[in-house]
């Protein structure tokens, strides 16, 4: 009987630097044994494998597409080849698979399949930067994105921060990166001036900036935030 194949849940870097100044030599052996990915984009994918892998061939990676336009029945196949001792790997976009990420999904299919499910160590944006910002590490939650209509996303924030108050529970979100500014202006008009909050943006790279401030210390400083990834999070006390 064939052993079944497994999936591998492969971290990627959190922006152009080095592999391997943030993921371990794990990652590059078990990428040069994959030869199945399941992936958000292929080209990005490609260069990334080429990158971890300069020897590997391109010819024989097969890459399967996991986006919104990905056929919700086409996906129920993508594990079909572990029944025959095949390994899968999963690649983000940036840092850890399923973790704000559309790989949950394919992580709930090999449950479903009894297929084993092997995470890897590598950055995850979310982790980091709670570990860097003071706030409370017992006690938080990530909510995703914010609104995107002004007096929905101002209703959103006071919600979250009278959770954090009530629970005494750190608040995470994110927002898309060339709308960092927008949102870190209506956190400034909305939040209370001795709310926390932390700004951590570019996590891992050179011009990595992360800072912990009450809201009325915010309003005095003049970061550019327009187009880095970046991190949000609030804490009442």
């Amino acid at each position: 009987m064939t052993k079944q194949g497994k999936l591998y849940l492969i971290p990627t870097t959190l922006g152009n630097n080095e592999p391997f100044e943030v993921l371990p030599i794990s990652v590059k052996k078990v990428i040069e044994q994959v030869n199945h990915y399941i992936v958000e984009n292929e080209k990005s994918a490609r260069r990334f494998i080429k990158k971890i892998s300069p020897r590997k061939s391109q010819s024989s990676l097969h890459l399967f597409p996991l986006n919104k336009y990905t056929d919700a029945i086409e996906k129920q196949h993508y594990l079909d080849v572990c029944s025959d001792g095949i390994n899968v790997g999963i690649l983000s976009e940036a840092g850890v698979p399923a973790v704000a990420d559309p790989g949950a999904s394919i992580v709930t299919l090999a449950h479903q399949k009894n297929i084993d499910v092997v995470p890897m160590v590598g950055p995850s944006s979310i982790i980091m930067a709670m570990m860097s910002s003071g706030l409370n590490g017992q006690n938080f939650a990530f909510n995703g994105y914010l609104p995107i209509e002004k007096a929905e996303r101002k209703k959103r924030i006071k919600q979250l921060e009278k959770w954090s108050f009530d629970k005494n529970q750190s608040q995470i979100f994110i927002e898309t990166p060339y709308r960092n500014e927008k949102l870190l202006s209506d956190l400034l008009q909305t939040l209370s001036e001795s709310t926390l909050l932390c700004v951590a943006v570019d996590i891992t790279l050179p011009t990595e900036y992360i800072k912990t401030m009450p809201v009325a210390k915010w309003k005095y400083i003049k970061e550019n935030l327009n187009k880095r990834p970046a991190i949000f999070i609030i804490h009442k006390g």
